[in-house]
């Protein structure tokens, strides 16, 4: 064996390894945002757990994992709302934690799939998708202050122009998050680190 496939294969094994211990750690926010009784941090713990372990479960390789940095990128915002120790103002833990699972789709379609985005593309993709889900948490809240009568977004304190005033903040901080996710995925692409780590049969 060659020294180049030697390291190759090591390099492999070394991103496996911590990217398995960030997936530990995400498990981990599970348990704890469960114990916390945080539901919307369970939820997206779950769902970035859920979609960094698709590929090594889909093609049945441990090694089919993400580079351990891009993971441990994404796995800030929600490590980072359950263990914060100030609160974070409004829904900024929130979108950041939705930009940080765009990201990880977007990585995913790069190195797994036909798709392959440029990293201009990137930044809208991740950005857009961002924005997109903020549109959609927003609607669910007002549909549940109209019908269930809860106050996420109709509250009886505030005036009509400070409710709306704090959407359009929310709005803002969304697209930031996502842009600035965007554009880490478009350093991402525009180094081509990651290939390497992947396995060649698992690559599309």
């Amino acid at each position: 064996m060659s020294a180049d496939v030697t390291v190759l294969l090591r390099d492999r094994r070394t991103n496996a390894v911590l990217a398995w211990l960030v997936v530990t750690l995400v498990l981990a926010v599970v348990v704890g945002s469960v114990a916390a009784g945080e539901l919307l941090a369970t939820a997206f713990a779950v769902a970035l757990a859920a979609i960094v372990l698709l590929p090594p479960i889909s093609y049945r390789n441990a090694q089919a994992m993400l580079p351990w940095e891009i993971l441990l990128l994404a796995a800030l915002p929600v490590v980072g709302r359950l263990f914060a120790t100030v609160p974070v103002t409004g829904n900024l833990a929130t979108y950041l934690s939705v930009a940080a699972i765009a990201l990880i789709v977007a990585v995913e379609l790069q190195l797994f799939t036909p798709v392959k985005m440029t990293p201009r593309f990137a930044v809208i993709f991740v950005g857009v998708s961002t924005l997109a889900t903020a549109g959609v948490w927003a609607v669910l809240r007002w549909g549940a202050d109209r019908l269930l009568g809860t106050t996420f977004i109709l509250d009886p304190a505030l005036t009509e122009h400070a409710i709306e005033e704090a959407l359009m903040w929310e709005f803002v901080a969304s697209t930031i998050a996502g842009v600035g996710a965007g554009l880490l995925f478009a350093v991402y692409v525009g180094r081509q680190i990651g290939t390497a780590r992947i396995p060649e049969e698992v690559q599309a």
